[in-house]
């Protein structure tokens, strides 16, 4: 027998039950499809969000309360995606309704400071080690931007070390694909938790170095955590280039009580935040040390400018600091990355039950399922999860009330109990002991 025969057997398998999930999917939700071809009429593809599309089409959105959705056709399900990592306080935490509707009854927009930006600086500060001052933008993509060009006037230098298939934002997309989109930066490419590659590749231009830019943990390449050596190995090597060394923890500050580089006790020069902590609302923040920062302050005649009408926007400020004096404590906080290192856990081991071909990464209560065997430690490693299993899973999941990321990624919220645990768990069971066979074959 031809030694491809099996392998193409099994694949066409794959294929045939991605195929008849996707049909049950188009069964169920004929007003999303409406939607969808709907919208594609005035919006590329219906969307204005590349990352919220799958195929055949997304789910439409109708409505959300706590750990729960409900799409157009009347579908409920338990939200695992949490927003990409924004949704931390679920879709109706109290508190922080509360403080938008408060800051709503005091006007809108204001045209100068506020009074809470100045609370929400003070907690973010005493919170992340590396801040002593901080400036609100409106997201994680700005806040990057920010923090780079903020290296570039602090070293008088135009190269920046990034990591292959990394992720900082919608024009900061370190992949081929994305070149002619990206920000025209001066790039030089490192391997993530390879630190002899990422050494090689600064090689020669050490004092053209103006900043590192990496994740602390890769979360749009696999929930791939970046191990203690290799970020206190690139804490080395900025302080040898005269560098400026810049967390991106836009995902990662909520995976404890101090963010990723709390957990992994290394601190850099800078830090860019985002997603959750205006509370659900759009945010972003980059902050540092004090030598940096203060090339942002007005008052010095050769100040660095930073505009942005909604910068410190009453509703993202007003939220802010609600949800992280009264609801995300840094004891809160604690609790969710030992929650969530228990889910991670918990789901890993009904993998090795079954001996399936999967397995699930991260840190805390961000993580993400890839089916395959091999070892990750990069996110080029991820070539080998294969599309179809992700693509099947994804169906099948949704099809028992679980939404998350087609890609496998998930999000915890604090909204979600014991029981919606259980429920996840039951149906990856289930998924498991339907195809697991199949994905093994096809591996």
């Amino acid at each position: 027998m031809d030694a491809k025969a099996e392998p193409q057997g099994a694949n066409d398998l794959l294929d045939r039950a991605r195929e008849d999930a996707e049909n049950r999917y188009r069964e169920r939700t004929p007003q999303s499809l409406a939607h969808f071809e709907e919208a594609c009429g005035h919006l590329p593809g219906g969307n204005t969000r590349t990352v919220i599309h799958f195929n055949p089409y997304p789910l439409r959105i109708a409505s959300a309360s706590g750990a729960r959705i409900k799409d157009a056709d009347g579908h409920e399900y338990v939200d695992f995606l949490g927003e990409y990592s924004a949704g931390l306080y679920g879709h109706s935490e109290p508190v922080i309704l509360d403080a938008v509707r408060a800051a709503l009854d005091n006007g809108i927009v204001f045209g100068g400071p506020n009074v809470d930006e100045i609370e929400l600086a003070r907690l973010l500060c005493a919170r992340f080690p590396s801040l002593d001052r901080v400036r609100f933008t409106n997201s994680g993509t700005e806040a990057n931007m920010m923090a780079l060009g903020a290296a570039r006037a602090h070293t008088g230098r135009d190269k920046i070390l990034v990591f292959e298939s990394a992720y900082h934002g919608g024009v900061l997309y370190m992949a081929p694909y994305a070149a002619r989109i990206n920000a025209p930066f001066d790039f030089v490419y490192g391997t993530y938790n390879d630190l002899e590659a990422t050494r090689t590749a600064v090689s020669g231009c050490e004092d053209q170095i103006a900043a590192i830019l990496v994740e602390p943990m890769a979360g749009g390449g696999g929930c791939i955590p970046g191990t203690r050596d290799f970020l206190s190995g690139l804490r080395a090597l900025a302080d040898q280039c005269g560098a400026v060394l810049i967390f991106d923890e836009v995902m990662t500050s909520r995976l404890g009580p101090s963010g990723y580089q709390g957990e992994i006790g290394v601190t850099p020069d800078m830090t860019t935040l985002g997603k959750y902590i205006g509370g659900g609302l759009t945010f972003g923040a980059f902050g540092g040390s004090e030598v940096i920062m203060s090339r942002f302050d007005p008052r010095r005649a050769d100040a660095l400018p930073h505009a942005g009408t909604f910068n410190n926007n009453v509703l993202s400020m007003a939220a802010g600091v609600a949800g992280l004096s009264q609801v995300f404590t840094p004891q809160a906080a604690a609790d969710m990355r030992d929650r969530g290192n228990g889910f991670r856990e918990r789901l890993n081991a009904i993998i090795e039950a079954r001996g399936a071909c999967a397995q699930v990464l991260g840190y805390g209560s961000l993580l993400a399922i890839h089916f395959q065997r091999s070892a990750i430690t990069k996110p080029q490693d991820t070539a080998h999860t294969r599309l179809p299993a992700r693509l099947l899973f994804h169906m099948e999941m949704m099809e028992r009330g679980i939404y998350l990321a087609a890609r496998g990624y998930m999000a915890l919220s604090l909204a979600l109990s014991d029981d919606d645990f259980d429920l996840y768990c039951a149906a990856f069971e289930t998924f498991l002991d339907q195809h697991g066979d199949v994905l093994d074959e096809a591996s």
